[in-house]
């Protein structure tokens, strides 16, 4: 059976990775995650089609939407 003090240290070491996981979670949050992904699709060819579907699509032309087997 434990011993309390075997018990006390592992409450002990229980309470110290509770209190690192919630300074890892206050640190992430206080971040922006909108900074963090920034840039992250820099040079990606399909994140220029998609902008350049999503203009199209906020300025009417939804036809760039059609395929060629809608024909």
């Amino acid at each position: 059976m434990t011993t309390d003090t075997s018990l006390e240290k592992r409450l002990a070491a229980v309470e110290a990775a509770v209190a690192k996981l919630q300074k890892q979670v206050a640190t992430s949050e206080s971040s922006n995650w909108l900074q963090q992904i920034t840039g992250s699709f820099k040079d990606e060819p399909a994140f220029e089609e998609i902008i350049a579907y999503g203009r199209a699509i906020r300025q009417g032309d939804e036809s760039i939407l059609e395929t060629e087997d809608d024909s």
